[in-house]
């Protein structure tokens, strides 16, 4: 059974609450419920902060006994060698999601730090991003 990690960065605990017209009105926790129903072959794990630093921790901590992981770096896409640096480092693949069409928002979200060494780029599929991210490490 493959073992795949969602982690997810800062804000996304805000799903459900945070601009709805762009993110829509359901939490990760309730939308994670359903992608552990449908993926049911695969053991499936999350994590959320919004502390850089605990995400880090978490790539090291899983990035090399994991099959896969499904990251949304939120802001941190944006921003973070260290996330980039980190997912250069580990042998576990990562798939880079984002909920929302970056490239149909402000123009700082157009570039990824992480993009260069994702595995894959899912972007502005809504909540449908992780379904398709998963489904691509299954």
């Amino acid at each position: 059974m493959k073992r795949i990690l969602v982690l997810n960065g800062p804000n996304l605990n805000l799903l459900g609450k945070r601009e709805p017209e762009v993110y829509g009105d359901q939490t990760f926790e309730d939308y994670f419920v359903h992608l552990k129903n449908k993926f049911q072959k695969a053991e499936l794990f999350y994590y959320q902060s919004n502390i850089e630093g605990e995400l880090l921790n978490k790539l090291h901590e899983t990035g090399f006994e994991y099959d896969g992981i499904v990251l949304n770096a939120g802001a941190y896409t944006h921003t973070s060698v260290a996330l980039a640096d980190a997912i250069k480092a580990i042998t576990t693949p990562v798939i880079e999601v984002h909920i929302s069409n970056t490239f149909s928002r402000e123009e700082f979200r157009h570039h990824s730090f992480i993009s260069p060494n994702a595995a894959g780029i899912i972007v502005g599929f809504g909540l449908k991003s992780y379904d398709l991210a998963i489904a691509s490490l299954i």
